[in-house]
């Protein structure tokens, strides 16, 4: 059968997701703000509180996707009294807002810098651009990296 990942790739994120997960996840989380801190600590201008929106509406839908719990979008019950729906609504809202940061930053960085030739410096728009790649990127890495602990409700981490 062919694969589009390789067997080698699958094994060994089989093996280490659940312990390396997070901590990369939390790297790149700090490395998207870091990022922004950077852009405005080395700014020569004031930058208006409208270019940070997107990075904290990208913090808002990490944490959003990370609320669900993985047991509750992939089994089905009939029974269950809505559950199923409302996590798979809730994701989609996390999804729209994931979204949403991501054209909030192309925008800011099209409108206050790629496009204006009052300024010279396109820096605090690129670094708005990585800021909310690098967190929802940790966002997906976290979510797909937990793993529900056997017999509880709560989730594994790995390393606790």
């Amino acid at each position: 059968m062919n694969h589009l990942i390789a067997p080698q790739v699958i094994q060994f994120w089989e093996e280490k997701a659940k312990a390396y997960g997070p901590g990369v996840s939390g790297a790149l989380f700090g490395a998207g703000w870091w990022f922004w801190v950077d852009a405005c600590a080395a700014s020569s201008v004031k930058i208006p509180f409208v270019q940070y929106l997107p990075g904290f509406f990208a913090t808002l839908a990490l944490i959003m996707t990370n609320c669900l719990r993985r047991e509750d979008l992939e089994e089905y019950d009939s029974f269950d009294e809505g559950v199923y729906c409302r996590s798979r609504s809730w994701l989609f809202l996390a999804y729209l807002v994931s979204f949403g940061s991501i054209m909030g930053s192309v925008a800011v960085l099209l409108k206050s810098y790629a496009l204006n030739d009052a300024i010279d410096v396109m820096w605090p728009g690129v670094a708005g651009l990585f800021q909310v790649t690098l967190i929802l990127a940790a966002g997906l890495l976290l979510f797909v990296s937990r793993t529900p602990a056997e017999g509880t409700g709560s989730t594994n981490y790995g390393a606790f």
